[in-house]
């Protein structure tokens, strides 16, 4: 069980974007590419990669979890070098990108471009 109002190094984000495609093409790169593509890179760091679609499937949200500042890095790093970036470009427009935890200067650079928005640990716990 973890600690309570116990800082990690754990670092998420979410990514909110809007379908340019039908529900079924969004799917299937979803499934097929994305998380796909993103799996078999066996990121040490990243820990968790999951899409969600909203009730009608016009949005999608992109949520993903690491061990630390360093594995968020990787994962963007491995993203913009991958041919994932056009494919996403053609099906979704991102509304906007929060990152949670101790975010390093160099990771909040990599991604204030993008219009990332930085939340710091305030309290809680994670029993995970």
């Amino acid at each position: 069980m973890g600690n309570l109002n116990s800082d990690t190094n754990r670092v998420y984000t979410v990514m909110h974007k809007s379908l340019k495609c039908d529900a079924d093409e969004a799917k299937q790169c979803i499934k097929g590419r994305s998380a796909k593509y993103t799996f078999d890179l066996k990121e040490e760091k990243t820990m968790s990669f999951e899409w969600y679609l909203n009730n009608d499937e016009t949005e999608a949200t992109l949520i993903e979890s690491f061990e630390d500042s360093d594995g968020l890095k990787q994962r963007f790093e491995n993203l913009m070098a991958s041919p994932i970036v056009p494919e996403w470009s053609e099906r979704f427009e991102l509304k906007y990108m929060m990152v949670f935890g101790n975010v390093k200067k160099d990771v909040i650079e990599l991604l204030n471009p993008f219009g990332a928005t930085f939340h710091t640990f305030a309290g809680g716990f994670n029993q995970s």
